[in-house]
């Protein structure tokens, strides 16, 4: 409940979201088609201009953030984006009939009611959806749970404003107090800003909005570097209403300026792509290589006593811990003091199938059960092993931003060579500086030629070993 009867499942209503609108346009068609020309039979070329408008929408408003949260955002923003979107689409169709010479096929009359009839369409379904949602907001669903870093004056009116609006679904649980003032009551004060990062490493926070002026540039620094090693998203609310901004662009919540620092591209509608992208792509890979693995299988049975398969903990998405699989390519041993030492060059306790293995990469093949599992994507950061990430979370201060994804089974620092041994700070900053690259330029078509580079320059690795 604390998390969202919605959030939980909204790569489901934001794929049901982009089915409405489709649903709309053909609906608005039809109509259009049945009070002009009186016939409830549209014939074949209108369902193909019907088509070609379903999909200019598909690839159209994703641009123009339609699928995207708009929590808190005004009607009119919503309604102003829907509208040029689907003037853009018209525009297209426009242009595609008079190059064409198609549009004298076609009643013009249909054209504009379906013109003003498909935007009706879009318009109401939006609206209905705010309505629901304020509903299920204001009744205590579909809540992000937040603390807000602040100050008397601006952090005590943001306060404030979220109180009074809950259907705007944002649950204020706390308030930090940087340098004097309180919130309203019924907001209490979890302490100063040394006692964010901690709070917010045990409480079960989605988000933490830092409130501060700009003049405390440096006190927000400070609590970016506290919270490094949090996944949680982070908002900042700048003072900035006596600026005159020119083609500026900010998040507007409950009238305030909102401005993501640090977020996951994996939400609404991309989630849903990358889901099934995954699942796809390591059911038809699985099938293709399961003569493979039987004989790898063997091999490594045969090769050392002990499993065929090696399970270790890893950090996934939001930093949760899983089981990554592998071929066991070493034999089996006990570390000493626990601790877990890389495998280099040499390495007396890699067997020689195995070491066979880890230079093709065919010790990685388990790992398509970890993405039909949903803990690993094919492409993403590399997991690394826990004790690795407590050790170099100190080092680097934006390693455990790679947490914003899913791990990958290969990955952008891959194919551009940094895999394999990690024995220097530099080596893993350069990993890092990739796999924030690739999560800040994520897209299906970067995932694809990812994983087409990977297929003539992945496997085989001189670092590798």
């Amino acid at each position: 409940m604390r998390r969202g009867l919605l959030k939980e499942h909204s790569s489901i209503l934001n794929a049901v979201l982009h089915l409405l609108d489709w649903a709309g346009i053909i609906f608005a068609a039809w109509l259009a088609h049945r009070l002009y020309l009186g016939n409830s039979s549209l014939p074949a070329a209108y369902g193909v201009v019907i088509g070609i408008v379903v999909l200019l929408s598909a690839l159209l408003f994703p641009r123009f953030n339609l699928y995207e949260a708009w929590r808190g955002a005004s009607l009119f923003d919503e309604v102003r984006a829907m509208t040029l979107a689907w003037a853009l689409v018209l525009s297209l169709l426009f242009a595609f009939a008079f190059t064409t010479k198609m549009g004298i096929q076609f009643s013009r009359g249909w054209i504009g009611i379906w013109s003003v009839l498909g935007w009706s369409a879009l318009v109401c379904g939006r609206l209905l959806l705010r309505v629901g949602l304020r509903w299920l907001r204001s009744h205590g669903y579909n809540q992000r749970r937040i603390v807000i870093v602040g100050t008397e004056g601006l952090g005590e009116e943001l306060a404030e404003r979220l109180l009074i609006s809950p259907w705007i679904g944002l649950q204020v649980t706390g308030f930090f107090n940087v340098g004097g003032g309180a919130p309203q009551p019924g907001v209490p004060v979890l302490g100063g800003l040394p006692d964010v990062a901690d709070y917010v490493a045990k409480a079960r926070i989605d988000q933490v909005w830092i409130a501060l002026p700009l003049k405390d540039q440096d006190k927000v620094e400070s609590l970016l570097h506290e919270l490094r090693h949090s996944v949680v998203d982070i908002r900042f609310v700048p003072d900035i209403f006596g600026f005159r901004l020119l083609n500026h662009s900010v998040t507007e919540v409950a009238g305030f300026p909102v401005m993501n620092l640090s977020a996951t591209p994996m939400v609404g509608v991309n989630r849903l792509v990358k889901a099934v992208e995954d699942r796809l792509l390591a059911l038809l890979i699985l099938l293709m290589i399961s003569p493979l693995m039987l004989l790898i299988a063997l091999g490594v049975k045969l090769s050392s006593p002990g499993p065929v398969l090696f399970k270790q903990g890893r950090l996934g998405w939001d930093g949760q811990p899983f089981k990554v699989y592998k071929f066991r390519s070493m034999v089996v041993h006990q570390e000493t003091g626990g601790q877990l030492t890389q495998a280099s060059r040499g390495d007396a306790r890699v067997t020689p199938f195995g070491a066979f293995l880890r230079r093709s990469s065919l010790d990685e093949l388990p790992q398509f059960f970890n993405v039909l599992q949903g803990t690993m994507s094919i492409v993403g950061p590399r997991p690394h092993a826990i004790s690795h990430n407590e050790q170099y979370k100190e080092l680097i201060d934006d390693y455990m931003q790679r947490h914003k994804v899913k791990p990958g089974i290969t990955g952008w620092a891959q194919i551009n060579g940094w895999r394999g041994e990690t024995d220097t700070l530099e080596k893993m900053s350069k990993r890092v500086e990739y796999d924030l690259y690739y999560i800040e330029n994520w897209s299906l078509w970067f995932d694809l030629r990812i994983i087409l580079l990977t297929v003539f320059k992945g496997f085989i690795n001189k670092n590798a070993y």
